[in-house]
Formats: C-alpha cells, sequence, structure tokens
C-alpha cells in the first residue's frame, strides 16, 4: 500500500515485529478499508517523522488471517505498538491523526516500561476442556 513502509507477512513477522529490539507501529489494514485509505497518508507522515525511535510496518489482514487472529484484530485500520516483540499499545478506526501521533509519541516514551511489565501471552491455552 505504501512504498516507504515495509509489506509484513506471516513469514516475515516474527522477524520484523517479534524480534525487533526497536519500539514497532504496525497499521493492519485491507484493500477494501475506506478508512485505511483516509489514515495512510498520517501514517506514512509519521513513519518519516519517528522513523529513526520507531520501525513502521504494515499488514494486510486479508492475507495474513492467523496473525490477524493472534492479535485480536477485528476492524481496520488497527493500529498496534509492539515493544519488546509484545503488543502494548492499539487503537482502532479513522481516529484523529493527532490521537496517532500523541500514541506514536506516549510508547516512544513509556512503551519499554509497559513491555517490561507484561506477561507474555500463551496462545496454547483455551477455555475448553
Amino acid at each position: 500500500m505504501s512504498a516507504n513502509i515495509p509489506e509484513l507477512n506471516d513469514s516475515n513477522w516474527e522477524t520484523f515485529v517479534e524480534k525487533n529490539k526497536k519500539p514497532v507501529f504496525i497499521m493492519f489494514y485491507s484493500e477494501t478499508c475506506p478508512h485505511c485509505r483516509t489514515m495512510m497518508p498520517y501514517f506514512e507522515q509519521y513513519a518519516e517523522e519517528y522513523g529513526e525511535r520507531v520501525v513502521f510496518g504494515l499488514l494486510n489482514t486479508d492475507n495474513s488471517v492467523w496473525i490477524r487472529e493472534k492479535y485480536g484484530v477485528f476492524s481496520t485500520p488497527t493500529f498496534k505498538y509492539f515493544c519488546g516483540g509484545k503488543p502494548v499499545g492499539d487503537i482502532v478506526g479513522a481516529v484523529y491523526p493527532a490521537l496517532l501521533k500523541r500514541m506514536i509519541e506516549d510508547m516512544i516514551k513509556n512503551g519499554s516500561v509497559c513491555a517490561l511489565k507484561s506477561t507474555e501471552i500463551d496462545y496454547e491455552i483455551t477455555g475448553y476442556a
């Protein structure tokens, strides 16, 4: 969708997001989402502005169903912030660009502390006996 921001998929997700030493900000989108097209210029602008401190990436939810389900993405656009490979914040929908920018700035400041206090998600646990 954007020439400057890497497109992620099932094969590069783990290396790009979960094992990245830098904070990572992902926009989950779909090709048919009009709100995604509305938000893309702002996402690109913030990638350029904060690109030295935060890694930005895109994930098409239609092509990576497993990742979409793993991280509970039910609608697009969804923006998720990862620190230490853990999701530490998200925002859903065509939000005011200032909210998106504020989230990035807050996560740059506090995301690593949040990640350290988070517990790993055990995806093998189910509610069924």
